[in-house]
């Protein structure tokens, strides 16, 4: 997985796989969340938002299939 930057409040870090579309989002309490399925235009968007983690909420968290950190 490839780490992008993310200037953000509720997140710490987020990785990506181009190879099979997983996404993993380390927010800044310490927990993990991983996804797949995910484009890598809409990581993207969330990275590059103005507000990350609104983003994440509104659009990654409940859209995306969530798997076993």
């Amino acid at each position: 997985m490839e780490p992008l930057a993310v200037n953000s409040t509720l997140i710490d870090a987020v990785y990506f796989s181009q190879e099979d579309g997983r996404l993993r989002v380390c927010l800044s309490n310490g927990e993990e969340r991983q996804f797949e399925g995910v484009a890598e235009s809409e990581v993207i968007a969330m990275v590059t938002s103005q507000s990350p983690g609104k983003y994440y909420i509104e659009n990654v968290r409940g859209r995306f299939k969530r798997i076993a950190a």
